[in-house]
């Protein structure tokens, strides 16, 4: 009956900020196609699933932090090359949780965007 996830949404409160992570650090590739809402945002596509950052000053959904604790709200986007993923961090003095070995069977970072939105990264 579902045939995936189609897009997530994450509320940002500077977008600009916000786009010098996702797309000057992470290297995230914008999709052009966005309609002109009345509110600011940017979305990406990352494999067949697509990340939605919108600005919404009254939003409720924000951590209020940018404590890394991979037991809190997150996604997860597959990387192909976790090293190279480690070196741009390291580049960038982005802190990150390195979960290399875990109770998965998949290499887990864990990172936090500008606003607390939890990020892992796996392989």
């Amino acid at each position: 009956m579902y045939a995936g996830i189609h897009h997530v949404s994450l509320l940002v409160t500077n977008l600009k900020e916000s786009l010098y992570f996702y797309e000057g650090i992470l290297g995230f590739k914008q999709n052009k196609k966005r309609p002109q809402f009345d509110f600011p945002g940017v979305w990406y596509d990352i494999g067949d699933t697509q990340l939605h950052l919108i600005v919404h000053p009254d939003g409720k959904a924000r951590r209020n932090t940018t404590e890394i604790d991979s037991r809190d709200g997150h996604f997860a986007v597959r990387v192909k090359d976790m090293d190279k993923l480690l070196k741009i961090l390291d580049v960038h003095n982005i802190p990150y949780v390195n979960k290399p070995t875990n109770k998965t069977e998949w290499h887990q970072v864990f990172v936090s965007d500008p606003d607390g939105n939890l990020i892992e990264f796996n392989v």
